[in-house]
Protein backbone atom coordinates (compact mmCIF):
# COMPACT_ATOMS: atom_id res chain seq x y z
CA UNK A 1 0.00 0.00 0.00
CA UNK A 2 1.27 3.76 -0.29
CA UNK A 3 -0.01 6.72 -1.40
CA UNK A 4 -1.14 7.70 -4.84
CA UNK A 5 0.75 7.51 -6.91
CA UNK A 6 2.33 4.30 -5.54
CA UNK A 7 6.02 2.86 -6.42
CA UNK A 8 7.67 -0.50 -5.13
CA UNK A 9 11.00 -0.65 -3.65
CA UNK A 10 13.74 -3.27 -3.24
CA UNK A 11 13.19 -5.53 -0.60
CA UNK A 12 16.96 -6.74 0.13
CA UNK A 13 18.53 -6.40 3.80
CA UNK A 14 18.13 -2.90 5.63
CA UNK A 15 20.52 -0.27 4.87
CA UNK A 16 21.47 2.85 5.92
CA UNK A 17 18.43 5.17 4.28
CA UNK A 18 19.96 7.91 2.72
CA UNK A 19 22.74 7.66 0.28
CA UNK A 20 25.82 9.75 1.23
CA UNK A 21 26.05 12.63 0.19
CA UNK A 22 21.85 13.22 -0.35
CA UNK A 23 19.94 15.96 1.29
CA UNK A 24 16.88 14.10 1.57
CA UNK A 25 13.65 14.66 1.12
CA UNK A 26 13.15 18.21 -0.39
CA UNK A 27 13.30 20.81 1.73
CA UNK A 28 9.94 22.48 2.94
CA UNK A 29 8.40 25.76 1.65
CA UNK A 30 6.41 28.37 3.50
CA UNK A 31 6.69 30.08 6.35
CA UNK A 32 8.38 28.37 9.36
CA UNK A 33 5.96 26.78 11.99
CA UNK A 34 6.21 28.11 15.12
CA UNK A 35 5.97 25.05 16.68
CA UNK A 36 8.48 21.64 15.84
CA UNK A 37 5.97 18.94 14.36
CA UNK A 38 5.77 16.70 12.00
CA UNK A 39 5.26 17.32 8.46
CA UNK A 40 6.35 13.81 6.43
CA UNK A 41 5.90 10.24 6.91
CA UNK A 42 8.34 8.32 5.19
CA UNK A 43 7.23 4.54 4.92
CA UNK A 44 10.43 3.36 2.77
CA UNK A 45 9.79 -0.55 2.92
CA UNK A 46 7.19 -0.96 6.10
CA UNK A 47 4.52 -4.00 6.09
CA UNK A 48 2.36 -3.37 3.08
CA UNK A 49 4.04 0.20 2.25
CA UNK A 50 7.25 0.67 -0.27
CA UNK A 51 8.42 4.11 -1.17
CA UNK A 52 5.62 5.67 0.44
CA UNK A 53 5.79 9.40 1.07
CA UNK A 54 2.76 11.16 3.19
CA UNK A 55 2.24 14.91 3.52
CA UNK A 56 1.14 15.85 7.23
CA UNK A 57 -0.82 18.85 7.63
CA UNK A 58 -2.06 20.42 11.20
CA UNK A 59 -5.24 18.05 10.00
CA UNK A 60 -4.55 15.28 8.24
CA UNK A 61 -6.73 12.44 6.97
CA UNK A 62 -5.79 8.72 5.34
CA UNK A 63 -8.22 6.88 3.27
CA UNK A 64 -8.53 4.33 1.33
CA UNK A 65 -10.73 0.66 1.71
CA UNK A 66 -9.63 -2.05 3.77
CA UNK A 67 -6.20 -3.18 3.36
CA UNK A 68 -4.43 0.14 2.31
CA UNK A 69 -2.07 0.77 5.03
CA UNK A 70 -4.36 3.57 7.02
CA UNK A 71 -3.12 1.84 10.46
CA UNK A 72 0.26 0.85 9.36
CA UNK A 73 1.14 4.28 8.90
CA UNK A 74 -0.31 5.84 12.08
CA UNK A 75 1.75 2.50 13.58
CA UNK A 76 4.78 3.86 12.28
CA UNK A 77 3.85 6.95 13.40
CA UNK A 78 3.50 6.01 16.53
CA UNK A 79 6.51 3.88 16.88
CA UNK A 80 9.06 7.08 15.43
CA UNK A 81 6.68 8.72 18.37
CA UNK A 82 8.09 6.29 20.75
CA UNK A 83 12.14 5.97 19.45
CA UNK A 84 12.24 10.04 20.14
CA UNK A 85 11.43 9.74 23.29
CA UNK A 86 13.93 7.26 23.94
CA UNK A 87 11.85 3.58 24.08
CA UNK A 88 13.52 0.29 23.59
CA UNK A 89 13.63 -0.94 20.20
CA UNK A 90 11.82 -4.39 21.46
CA UNK A 91 9.47 -2.30 23.70
CA UNK A 92 7.96 -0.18 19.94
CA UNK A 93 8.21 -3.58 17.72
CA UNK A 94 7.01 -6.54 19.71
CA UNK A 95 6.53 -8.59 16.69
CA UNK A 96 8.77 -7.01 13.97
CA UNK A 97 8.73 -9.63 11.43
CA UNK A 98 5.10 -7.92 10.74
CA UNK A 99 6.58 -4.82 9.99
CA UNK A 100 9.15 -6.42 7.33
CA UNK A 101 7.64 -6.00 3.47
CA UNK A 102 6.12 -9.09 2.58
CA UNK A 103 8.11 -10.01 -0.40
CA UNK A 104 11.02 -8.81 1.37
CA UNK A 105 13.68 -11.69 1.07
CA UNK A 106 16.74 -12.37 2.91
CA UNK A 107 19.91 -11.83 2.59
CA UNK A 108 22.94 -14.48 2.68
CA UNK A 109 22.81 -13.98 6.19
CA UNK A 110 19.06 -14.33 6.48
CA UNK A 111 18.77 -10.75 7.37
CA UNK A 112 15.52 -8.59 6.85
CA UNK A 113 14.31 -5.27 8.23
CA UNK A 114 12.05 -2.58 7.56
CA UNK A 115 12.78 1.55 6.80
CA UNK A 116 10.62 4.41 7.94
CA UNK A 117 11.93 8.32 7.97
CA UNK A 118 9.91 11.48 8.91
CA UNK A 119 10.68 15.40 8.53
CA UNK A 120 10.51 17.71 11.49
CA UNK A 121 9.83 21.47 10.48
CA UNK A 122 10.20 24.21 12.89
CA UNK A 123 13.57 27.03 13.82
CA UNK A 124 16.16 24.25 12.04
CA UNK A 125 13.59 23.92 8.76
CA UNK A 126 13.31 21.29 7.75
CA UNK A 127 15.29 18.00 9.26
CA UNK A 128 14.77 14.57 7.85
CA UNK A 129 15.15 11.35 10.16
CA UNK A 130 15.12 8.35 8.83
CA UNK A 131 15.85 4.81 10.40
CA UNK A 132 16.79 1.33 8.99
CA UNK A 133 15.69 -1.89 11.49
CA UNK A 134 16.75 -5.05 11.18
CA UNK A 135 14.17 -7.61 11.90
CA UNK A 136 16.14 -11.07 11.58
CA UNK A 137 17.52 -12.72 12.71
CA UNK A 138 17.69 -10.43 15.91
CA UNK A 139 16.26 -7.15 16.29
CA UNK A 140 18.47 -4.13 15.79
CA UNK A 141 19.04 -0.63 14.69
CA UNK A 142 21.70 -0.81 11.94
CA UNK A 143 21.31 2.62 10.54
CA UNK A 144 20.09 6.32 10.98
CA UNK A 145 21.07 9.36 9.26
CA UNK A 146 19.96 12.80 10.68
CA UNK A 147 19.86 15.22 7.95
CA UNK A 148 19.63 19.42 7.66
CA UNK A 149 20.48 21.38 4.42
CA UNK A 150 22.00 18.82 2.72
CA UNK A 151 23.77 18.34 5.42
CA UNK A 152 24.40 14.88 7.28
CA UNK A 153 23.99 15.81 11.06
CA UNK A 154 24.38 12.43 12.08
CA UNK A 155 24.80 9.18 10.70
CA UNK A 156 25.27 5.66 12.17
CA UNK A 157 25.54 1.97 10.81
CA UNK A 158 26.47 -1.12 11.78
CA UNK A 159 29.61 -2.42 11.54
CA UNK A 160 30.10 -5.44 13.90
CA UNK A 161 27.71 -7.83 13.77
CA UNK A 162 29.16 -9.70 16.74
CA UNK A 163 28.80 -6.39 18.62
CA UNK A 164 25.46 -4.99 20.43
CA UNK A 165 26.63 -1.36 19.28
CA UNK A 166 26.68 0.89 16.35
CA UNK A 167 29.29 3.03 14.69
CA UNK A 168 27.94 6.63 14.98
CA UNK A 169 29.54 9.98 13.65
CA UNK A 170 27.95 13.18 14.18
CA UNK A 171 29.05 17.01 12.71
CA UNK A 172 31.67 18.67 14.57
CA UNK A 173 32.67 21.25 12.05
CA UNK A 174 35.46 21.85 14.33
CA UNK A 175 39.07 20.74 14.47
CA UNK A 176 37.63 17.28 13.02
CA UNK A 177 35.31 17.45 10.70
CA UNK A 178 33.22 14.66 12.42
CA UNK A 179 33.02 12.90 15.91
CA UNK A 180 32.94 9.15 16.40
CA UNK A 181 31.79 6.99 19.03
CA UNK A 182 29.69 4.01 19.30
CA UNK A 183 25.95 3.99 20.55
CA UNK A 184 23.41 0.98 21.69
CA UNK A 185 21.73 -0.86 18.72
CA UNK A 186 18.36 -1.08 20.22
CA UNK A 187 17.50 2.68 20.61
CA UNK A 188 17.04 5.57 18.27
CA UNK A 189 20.58 7.88 18.38
CA UNK A 190 19.11 11.18 17.73
CA UNK A 191 17.32 11.47 21.63
CA UNK A 192 20.91 10.22 22.51
CA UNK A 193 22.78 13.34 21.21
CA UNK A 194 22.24 15.93 24.05
CA UNK A 195 24.13 12.81 26.51
CA UNK A 196 27.34 12.80 24.16
CA UNK A 197 27.58 16.18 21.79
CA UNK A 198 29.24 18.78 23.72
CA UNK A 199 28.46 21.86 22.03
CA UNK A 200 31.48 23.69 22.10
CA UNK A 201 31.27 24.35 18.20
CA UNK A 202 28.47 25.71 15.71
CA UNK A 203 28.72 22.51 14.01
CA UNK A 204 27.79 20.41 17.40
CA UNK A 205 24.86 23.18 18.56
CA UNK A 206 23.73 22.51 15.12
CA UNK A 207 23.68 18.88 15.40
CA UNK A 208 21.89 19.51 19.08
CA UNK A 209 19.48 21.89 17.72
CA UNK A 210 18.29 19.51 14.77
CA UNK A 211 18.17 16.64 17.48
CA UNK A 212 16.03 18.70 19.92
CA UNK A 213 14.10 19.74 16.85
CA UNK A 214 13.27 16.29 16.13
CA UNK A 215 12.56 14.60 19.19
CA UNK A 216 9.80 17.36 20.70
CA UNK A 217 7.71 17.28 16.96
CA UNK A 218 7.84 13.42 17.55
CA UNK A 219 6.97 13.74 21.48
CA UNK A 220 3.75 13.85 22.58
CA UNK A 221 1.76 11.94 20.52
CA UNK A 222 -1.34 10.27 21.51
CA UNK A 223 -2.67 6.83 19.51
CA UNK A 224 -6.48 6.56 20.21
CA UNK A 225 -8.87 3.96 18.99
CA UNK A 226 -11.98 4.36 21.76
CA UNK A 227 -13.62 0.62 23.02
CA UNK A 228 -17.15 1.79 23.47
CA UNK A 229 -17.70 -2.05 25.41
CA UNK A 230 -15.33 -0.98 27.67
CA UNK A 231 -16.55 2.58 28.54
CA UNK A 232 -19.90 1.25 29.39
CA UNK A 233 -18.58 -0.24 32.44
CA UNK A 234 -17.64 1.97 35.89
CA UNK A 235 -14.34 2.35 36.44
CA UNK A 236 -11.83 2.78 39.68
CA UNK A 237 -10.43 6.38 40.44
CA UNK A 238 -7.01 6.97 39.49
CA UNK A 239 -4.66 8.93 37.51
CA UNK A 240 -6.87 10.88 35.68
CA UNK A 241 -5.36 10.66 32.33
CA UNK A 242 -6.96 9.07 29.03
CA UNK A 243 -6.06 5.33 27.74
CA UNK A 244 -6.07 5.16 24.22
CA UNK A 245 -8.54 3.40 24.45
CA UNK A 246 -10.59 5.52 26.30
CA UNK A 247 -11.95 2.63 28.58
CA UNK A 248 -11.05 4.57 31.60
CA UNK A 249 -13.42 7.92 30.31
CA UNK A 250 -15.58 8.26 33.50
CA UNK A 251 -11.94 8.48 35.22
CA UNK A 252 -11.10 11.69 33.41
CA UNK A 253 -14.42 12.94 33.15
CA UNK A 254 -14.41 12.81 36.81
CA UNK A 255 -11.18 15.08 37.04
CA UNK A 256 -11.84 17.34 33.62
CA UNK A 257 -15.32 17.99 34.56
CA UNK A 258 -13.98 20.35 38.05
CA UNK A 259 -10.73 21.61 36.59
CA UNK A 260 -11.61 23.26 33.91
CA UNK A 261 -15.65 25.13 33.49
CA UNK A 262 -15.03 26.77 30.61
CA UNK A 263 -13.49 24.08 28.21
CA UNK A 264 -15.93 21.11 29.13
CA UNK A 265 -18.75 23.31 28.78
CA UNK A 266 -17.57 23.53 25.32
CA UNK A 267 -17.15 19.81 25.15
CA UNK A 268 -20.85 19.85 26.55
CA UNK A 269 -21.71 21.73 23.43
CA UNK A 270 -19.82 19.38 21.40
CA UNK A 271 -21.36 16.43 22.82
CA UNK A 272 -25.13 17.54 22.31
CA UNK A 273 -24.59 18.03 18.94
CA UNK A 274 -23.60 14.61 18.39
CA UNK A 275 -25.66 12.56 20.23
CA UNK A 276 -29.17 12.07 20.43
CA UNK A 277 -32.07 13.44 22.45
CA UNK A 278 -31.23 16.86 24.90
CA UNK A 279 -28.06 16.96 27.16
CA UNK A 280 -27.40 19.89 29.55
CA UNK A 281 -24.34 18.08 31.28
CA UNK A 282 -21.52 15.11 30.75
CA UNK A 283 -20.46 13.89 34.57
CA UNK A 284 -19.36 10.74 36.60
CA UNK A 285 -20.87 10.08 39.79
CA UNK A 286 -19.46 7.49 42.44
CA UNK A 287 -20.91 4.16 42.64
CA UNK A 288 -20.57 1.59 44.97
CA UNK A 289 -17.38 -0.68 45.18
CA UNK A 290 -15.05 2.99 44.79
CA UNK A 291 -15.75 3.08 41.06
CA UNK A 292 -16.86 5.71 38.82
CA UNK A 293 -19.56 5.88 36.28
CA UNK A 294 -20.40 8.18 33.06
CA UNK A 295 -23.60 9.83 32.36
CA UNK A 296 -26.06 12.21 30.34
CA UNK A 297 -27.46 14.63 32.29
CA UNK A 298 -30.88 15.07 30.62
CA UNK A 299 -32.35 17.71 32.61
CA UNK A 300 -35.59 17.38 34.80
CA UNK A 301 -33.37 14.94 36.52
CA UNK A 302 -33.19 12.15 33.84
CA UNK A 303 -29.67 10.84 33.83
CA UNK A 304 -28.73 8.23 30.91
CA UNK A 305 -26.03 5.74 32.03
CA UNK A 306 -23.25 5.22 28.85
CA UNK A 307 -24.09 1.86 29.23
CA UNK A 308 -27.44 2.75 26.97
CA UNK A 309 -25.41 4.65 24.32
CA UNK A 310 -25.09 3.56 20.74
CA UNK A 311 -21.67 2.45 19.73
CA UNK A 312 -21.38 5.46 17.82
CA UNK A 313 -22.62 7.78 20.35
CA UNK A 314 -20.00 6.70 22.34
CA UNK A 315 -17.10 6.55 19.69
CA UNK A 316 -17.96 10.22 18.90
CA UNK A 317 -18.30 11.88 22.70
CA UNK A 318 -14.67 9.70 23.31
CA UNK A 319 -13.09 11.29 20.59
CA UNK A 320 -14.60 14.94 21.27
CA UNK A 321 -13.26 14.53 24.78
CA UNK A 322 -9.67 14.02 23.45
CA UNK A 323 -9.49 17.06 21.14
CA UNK A 324 -10.78 19.46 23.55
CA UNK A 325 -7.95 17.88 26.17
CA UNK A 326 -4.19 18.07 26.35
CA UNK A 327 -1.08 16.41 27.31
CA UNK A 328 -1.66 16.95 31.15
CA UNK A 329 -5.31 14.74 30.81
CA UNK A 330 -4.03 11.97 27.95
CA UNK A 331 -1.50 9.25 28.59
CA UNK A 332 0.85 10.67 26.55
CA UNK A 333 5.07 11.11 26.38
CA UNK A 334 5.71 15.37 26.75
CA UNK A 335 9.14 16.32 26.62
CA UNK A 336 8.90 18.00 30.12
CA UNK A 337 12.46 19.73 29.39
CA UNK A 338 10.56 22.06 26.99
CA UNK A 339 7.70 24.61 27.82
CA UNK A 340 4.36 23.50 26.65
CA UNK A 341 3.92 26.80 24.47
CA UNK A 342 6.70 25.15 22.40
CA UNK A 343 5.05 21.37 21.87
CA UNK A 344 2.21 20.73 19.76
CA UNK A 345 -0.09 17.49 20.69
CA UNK A 346 -0.76 14.88 17.71
CA UNK A 347 -3.43 12.84 17.80
CA UNK A 348 -3.83 9.59 16.05
CA UNK A 349 -7.05 8.62 15.60
CA UNK A 350 -7.50 4.66 13.68
CA UNK A 351 -10.97 4.82 12.38
CA UNK A 352 -12.12 8.25 13.16
CA UNK A 353 -15.27 7.27 11.14
CA UNK A 354 -16.05 4.18 12.66
CA UNK A 355 -19.63 3.48 13.65
CA UNK A 356 -20.65 7.28 13.51
CA UNK A 357 -23.58 8.67 11.25
CA UNK A 358 -23.31 11.75 8.63
CA UNK A 359 -24.48 13.68 11.23
CA UNK A 360 -21.79 12.55 14.16
CA UNK A 361 -18.49 12.60 11.57
CA UNK A 362 -19.44 15.74 10.02
CA UNK A 363 -19.66 17.84 13.34
CA UNK A 364 -16.47 15.64 14.60
CA UNK A 365 -14.34 16.81 11.47
CA UNK A 366 -15.86 20.79 12.34
CA UNK A 367 -14.52 20.39 16.25
CA UNK A 368 -11.74 18.87 14.82
CA UNK A 369 -10.41 21.56 11.91
CA UNK A 370 -11.37 24.14 14.86
CA UNK A 371 -8.77 22.71 17.78
CA UNK A 372 -6.64 22.43 15.07
CA UNK A 373 -6.43 25.71 13.61
CA UNK A 374 -5.55 26.93 16.95
CA UNK A 375 -2.03 25.31 16.91
CA UNK A 376 -1.89 23.35 19.66
CA UNK A 377 -2.83 20.27 18.51
CA UNK A 378 -2.56 17.99 15.41
CA UNK A 379 -4.86 15.38 14.33
CA UNK A 380 -4.10 12.32 11.58
CA UNK A 381 -7.06 10.20 11.29
CA UNK A 382 -7.95 7.27 9.53
CA UNK A 383 -11.42 6.96 7.37
CA UNK A 384 -12.70 4.48 4.99
CA UNK A 385 -13.84 6.87 2.47
CA UNK A 386 -13.13 10.73 2.19
CA UNK A 387 -15.66 11.40 0.41
CA UNK A 388 -17.47 12.91 3.27
CA UNK A 389 -14.51 14.64 4.40
CA UNK A 390 -14.71 17.17 0.82
CA UNK A 391 -18.15 18.14 1.35
CA UNK A 392 -17.78 18.88 5.12
CA UNK A 393 -14.85 21.35 3.72
CA UNK A 394 -17.14 22.92 1.22
CA UNK A 395 -19.63 23.43 3.26
CA UNK A 396 -17.01 25.90 5.11
CA UNK A 397 -15.88 23.73 8.15
CA UNK A 398 -14.32 26.54 9.80
CA UNK A 399 -10.83 25.55 8.27
CA UNK A 400 -11.70 22.10 7.17
CA UNK A 401 -11.59 23.12 3.51
CA UNK A 402 -7.92 23.63 4.19
CA UNK A 403 -7.27 20.00 5.80
CA UNK A 404 -4.63 17.08 3.53
CA UNK A 405 -6.45 14.50 2.51
CA UNK A 406 -3.95 11.33 1.74
CA UNK A 407 -5.40 8.71 -0.46
CA UNK A 408 -3.94 5.28 0.14
CA UNK A 409 -4.35 2.37 -2.02
CA UNK A 410 -3.69 -1.48 -1.75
Amino acid sequence: MAASPASSASSGPPVSPVSSGSSGPPASVGPLPDRPRVTQLRLSAFAGHRRAVLRLGPLTVLAGPSGSGKTTALRAYDALARLGGGAELGAVFPDPTACVPERARPDAQHRRGFRIGCTADGAQGPVHLDVAVQAEPELRIVGERLTADGVVLLETALRDPGRRAVQAAWHTAGSAPVTRAPLPDDRLGTPLLPLRVAGKTDGQRRVLAAAEQMVVALRSVFACDPRPGRMREPVPTGSGRLLGGCDNLADVLWRTRVECGRRHAQFVTAVRAGCAGPVEDVLAEPVLGGVVRALLDRGDGVRTGLARLGYGELRYLALALVLFTGPGVLAVDPAGEVPAALQTLTVLADGFDRGLDVRQRAELLRLAARMCDRGHIRLVAAVADASWVGAVGEAGADGAGGLTVVHLEP
